[in-house]
């Protein structure tokens, strides 16, 4: 397969504290990849790196063969969540996306309508997203992630917030996206909500190991 991610000897620190310590990786296409850790552990920083949002202290990110920060500033064809979601608390789902897609306008009304109904979301719901539930949240993060169809998806910790028929919800959608040929870095506490991916990572301490148990 080919390679989409690959990171070498990525290293990041914050004044004194080294937070990612040397990472070689290579992410192949088409395949879903966890990495659990504890807070801290270095799992929000990686994916900042690797979509371009923050500079590593050391070492090289490539993207689809572009090196980030030196040939682009971040990677093209992505779709992210990172952290919790921030939208626009006044308006509803389908105006907090529709806002974002006239952005880069990639997409109509019938792609952002897919992508909220994709995540159980109602598209003419006009309820506001102030008085959202964080599972509800993390439901339009995902949509807005995939909303304009790219190969690669980045979501830091997706089933955050949400209760059982949510995270089932989201893993059904995660390994539709799969047979579409998308690439998918999921993040997560918890090792049961690793059970889509076909590789699994543990961050400790800036390192990431194989956790072939988990699989």
């Amino acid at each position: 397969m080919d390679t989409i991610i690959r990171l070498e000897q990525l290293t990041k620190s914050f004044k004194k504290e080294e937070v990612l310590k040397g990472i070689d990786m290579e992410f192949e296409a088409g395949k879903i990849y966890g990495i659990v850790g504890k807070n801290g552990s270095g799992k929000t920083v990686l994916f900042k790196i690797i979509a371009g949002y923050i500079k590593p202290s050391s070492g090289r990110v490539f993207v689809e063969d572009k090196e980030i920060g030196v040939d682009t500033d971040f990677a093209e064809n992505m779709g992210l969540i990172i952290e919790t979601p921030g939208f626009l608390t006044q308006y509803n789902a389908y105006k907090n996306l529709a806002y974002l897609a006239a952005i880069r306008k990639k997409i109509g009304k019938e792609e952002i309508r897919q992508a909220i109904e994709l995540v159980g979301l109602d598209p003419d719901s006009r309820k506001k997203v102030g008085k959202f539930s964080l599972g509800m949240r993390q439901r339009l993060g995902i949509a807005q992630a995939i909303m304009e169809n790219p190969d690669l998806i980045i979501l830091d910790e997706p089933m955050n917030g949400l209760d059982k028929h949510g995270i089932r919800l989201v893993k059904e959608l995660l390994c539709q996206l799969k047979e579409q040929g998308k690439t998918i870095l999921l993040s997560s506490h918890y090792a049961e909500d690793m059970e889509v991916c076909d590789e699994v990572y543990e961050m400790d301490e800036g390192c990431l190991t194989c956790c072939r148990g988990l699989l």
